[in-house]
Parts: C-alpha cells; structure tokens; sequence
C-alpha cells in the first residue's frame, strides 16, 4: 500500500513483521511513533493478540500506554522478538546513526536484545556515509562532560551541548547528558569512533549503531 507519507509507510510495512504472541521492542521518534501507533489500532482491532511491548524511551512508554500496548521490561522479557524503530542515517551496510530524539542508549539496548530488527526510513536517510548529514549523538557523565571535546575535535568532528527547554543543558532519560558532533564531510572510520570514544570514562555510549544488520524498510511516497 502506498502512502503520501513515506515514514507511515515505512511503519505499516515494518508492522506486518508482528505477530500475535511477541514481545516487540518500540522505538522512539517521529517516524517509530507510526509503528507503535499501528500496533496499538491493530491490537484494538483483535488482528493481534498477546502482544508485550518494551519501550525504547519515556516518550514511547506513555504514548503506548495511551494507545493501550500492554508494557514490559528486559528484567521480564530479557529476549525480544522483533524491534521497530527508526534512524537519522542508514549507509549500504546497514550500519546507522541514531539519536536525534536523544533516546539512542535505550535503543541500543534493547535492539541487542532483538533477534529481528527493524529500521524504518525515508529515502532522505541513506546516506554512502555516516556523519554526512546527521551529527553523531554522543551520551555523557554530567561530571567533566567538556573533557571529552579535544578528543571528539581530534576525530574530526565539532561537539555542541545539546540544550533542551529554557537552554538549560538537554538530559537523557538515564540523566545524562547529549553531544552533538558535527563532523566535517563524513566520518572517516565510524569503527575507530566508536572504539575511541567507548573507551572513555564519562561517555556512556554514542549513537552508532554498527553492525547489526537490520532489516532496512525504505518508506515510499504516494501520489496525488
């Protein structure tokens, strides 16, 4: 089926990846809130049943809760069947930058978790780069979170304090906060990023998502 929106259709046909029985991951953003939104009318409809839902983020967790997805946790539910989410760039071998809803922790947890996951996109995601377009989300300590500038300027990339309401500094669902890292053209080695910056005190995680091989679902638009 196509749709003027290509992110509801990303979502429509990533859903179809559900059965009845499952514990679904959900993920958290624009595009995500369209999963978890089918599921939820679907669950309504009786076309599934016995579905458990673990969300991705505080934000999805009250908009399932709304939509009535019965929750659950990774304590309870330490296997997940299939995670829908989205993600702000996607290059050829899958590998992504997430982040942008600043729930990407989460989300990395719980699509370790997953034995099927599931990215939904539009066409403006893909990218033959990571850091072409989308800065790289890097999760901090609070304590000495501006030690860690030199260190991402040396990988190439300008780091920004995420700000939320007020400009107050942004922080995570885990209380943490977020720096953006605009690199210069793309990132030369997502890989040794990751390495680098992992290994730091103080960075609880970046928004790299390597390796995992998703299954990638390309929303199409419709006509008219």
């Amino acid at each position: 089926m196509r749709m003027d929106n290509p992110k509801r259709d990303a979502a429509e046909r990533a859903v179809k990846r559900v059965s009845s029985g499952m514990v679904v991951g959900l993920g958290t953003g624009s595009t995500a809130a369209y999963a978890v939104e089918a599921i939820g009318r679907l669950l309504a409809d009786g076309a599934l049943r016995d579905i458990v839902g673990i969300p991705t983020s505080r934000e999805t967790a009250s908009l399932a809760g709304r939509l009535g997805i019965p929750l659950t946790t990774l304590d309870e539910h330490p296997t997940v069947d299939v995670t829908i989410d989205g993600a702000d760039e996607v290059d050829p071998a899958g590998n992504m930058i997430k982040g942008g809803g600043g729930a990407f922790l989460w989300e990395k947890i719980v699509a370790a978790a997953t034995r099927h996951y599931v990215i939904i996109v539009d066409e403006s995601k893909l990218v033959r780069r990571l850091g072409q377009r989308s800065a790289l989300p890097v999760e901090v300590m609070p304590f000495g979170w501006s030690t860690h500038v030199d260190v991402i300027r040396a990988l190439g990339a300008e780091p920004v304090r995420r700000e939320g309401t007020g400009g107050a500094p942004f922080t995570t669902d885990g209380g943490h906060y977020i720096l953006d890292c605009r690199f210069h053209g793309a990132m030369a080695d997502p890989h040794d990023a990751e390495r680098t910056l992992r290994a730091r005190p103080g960075v609880v995680g970046t928004g790299l998502f390597l390796d995992m091989r998703p299954e990638v679902i390309v929303g199409r638009g419709g006509g008219g």
